[in-house]
Parts: structure tokens; C-alpha cells; sequence
């Protein structure tokens, strides 16, 4: 069975983009822009929503050909075009960078590609990761913390039904004051 892992940028009062999508906030430092990198490259299949789908698509295609580009910036470039994904959206049409696309139930699509061999999954994007997370399918929060507080936007986590119990695995602190925390799910 894979894991199924939600991580994401998060602002210290519980959001992981201000009102009006803006996520100018968790610029990362290099210590931590590598550290999300090394996360692509390690990822077995990335899971997207349509919003944070077309967020990524509209800059990393193409981001190891613009003018300046940095080191990092290329590697990341290529990871993420290399890396399997899965978009789940009923408005979008076409996906391309090793993508895939599902226009059906969401739960019922994650629940079988956890069962399936193959490495760790990420899920990213607010509305498909609550739907995960309502359904108990996530099995670890990997949550990097900015110190910024942006008054509301989109929440990391959901209204659950049940309470979620979690165990402590990782904690790191990068430049800036940034805080990763990662929790595995108890079950």
C-alpha cells in the first residue's frame, strides 16, 4: 500500500494561500526551496487539484529555459516535468509533464491508487486534499510553517467528523524562521 502524504506551505494562522490566492508570503529560502525539491524527486505520484494544477503548470514546464535561471530552479524544473501526476478536476481538459487526468470521484480514485504498488504519494491543493483528508486516505501532514499571519485565505485543514490522532515524527527549522512538522497519522 502507498502512503499518502498532504504537504504544504502554511501560514502560522492556519492558511495555505491569502485571500486572493496570493501565496507571496512563503517565498522559501534555498535551504528550504531544496528541500522541496528533494521531496519531488522522492515522490512516486503527485496528486493535484485543479487550482494548485494550474498554479504549478503555469511556471515549472518551462522555468529551466527562462532567462536566469537558477540552479535549483532547473533541477526543480525537471523533477517536477519527470515526476508521475494525477490532476483531479471536472472543468479542466487537457494536462500534459506525465499527467494524468480524472474527472470522477476523487475518494474513490485515491482509495485505489493507495492500494497499488509504486512510491509515496503527495496530494496537494486544498479542496482535493480535504476530500482525502474527510475520508481518512492521508496517512502523514507534512506542514511547513512561515511566521506570518495572513488573516484568512484558504485553510490547510478541513471540518472533520472525527477527530484525527497524530505522532510526531520530524521537526526542522530552515532560515526565516520556517518550521516543518511532520505527523503520521495514528491508526
Amino acid at each position: 500500500m502507498r502512503k499518502l502524504t498532504f504537504a504544504m506551505n502554511m501560514s502560522l494562522d492556519g492558511y495555505i494561500a491569502a485571500p486572493g490566492d496570493d501565496l507571496g508570503w512563503s517565498m522559501p529560502s534555498d535551504e528550504l526551496f531544496q528541500w522541496w525539491s528533494d521531496r519531488v524527486d522522492a515522490t512516486g505520484l503527485a496528486l493535484y487539484g485543479r487550482g494548485l494544477w494550474e498554479t504549478m503548470s503555469s511556471h515549472w514546464p518551462t522555468a529551466d529555459k527562462q532567462p536566469g535561471a537558477t540552479p535549483a530552479a532547473i533541477e526543480f524544473a525537471g523533477r517536477w516535468r519527470d515526476m508521475p501526476k494525477v490532476v483531479f478536476s471536472s472543468t479542466t481538459s487537457t494536462v500534459d509533464w506525465n499527467t494524468r487526468l480524472v474527472t470522477g470521484d476523487a475518494v474513490t480514485e485515491i482509495t485505489r491508487l493507495k492500494a497499488d504498488d509504486g512510491g509515496p504519494m503527495d496530494i496537494g491543493g486544498a479542496t482535493l486534499a480535504a476530500a482525502a483528508m474527510r475520508a481518512g486516505l492521508i496517512d502523514e501532514y507534512a506542514i511547513v510553517t512561515h511566521p506570518v499571519l495572513v488573516g484568512g485565505g484558504t485553510p490547510f485543514f478541513t471540518a472533520l467528523d472525527n477527530w484525527v490522532n497524530l505522532s510526531l515524527v520530524e521537526t526542522r527549522t530552515f532560515p526565516g524562521g520556517v518550521v516543518l512538522t511532520r505527523y503520521e497519522t495514528r491508526r
